[in-house]
């Protein structure tokens, strides 16, 4: 999507905080920054203000290597919304550092998706021109 493309759409703007502006940051960047317990070393995503382990508020960020497997997926056909192509896959994934992350997923059929299969975390614009993840075949891999 560039500036002289009109989506018309319900989904709303990302509210972006300072406990998650680093990972959109990232994402614009092509990274995946995962978030980190300064502590006790806990990796946690969504992003949150305090380790749900041992309560600190110190945190950090590690660099995802963006190595996943699927765990789980859906193909959403309704309600419609001009911002997405559909059917719509979205996959539920386990991240190579042992965490999950929710995204699209692009150039897999859906008759091709397996549980446990090989993807890698990607990046796309969305609606309102952000970045975001999106899950696709690792490069160099046949299809």
């Amino acid at each position: 999507m560039n500036e002289e493309t009109v989506v018309r759409t319900a989904v709303p703007r990302l509210v972006v905080t300072q406990d998650n502006e680093f990972w959109f940051r990232a994402a614009r960047e092509g990274r995946l920054e995962i978030q980190r317990c300064a502590d006790c070393h806990v990796l946690r995503h969504p992003p949150a203000p305090v380790c749900p382990e041992c309560r600190s508020f110190d945190w950090d960020t590690v660099e995802s290597s963006r190595r996943c497997t699927l765990h789980s997926y859906t193909v959403l056909h309704y309600p419609r919304d001009d911002a997405f192509d559909y059917p719509l896959t979205v996959g539920l994934v386990d991240l190579e550092e042992g965490i999950r992350l929710v995204a699209d997923i692009a150039g897999v059929d859906r008759d091709e998706l397996e549980f446990g299969m090989e993807l890698e975390v990607g990046f796309a614009e969305h609606a309102h021109g952000e970045i975001l993840p999106q899950l696709r075949r690792p490069r160099g891999s046949r299809r």
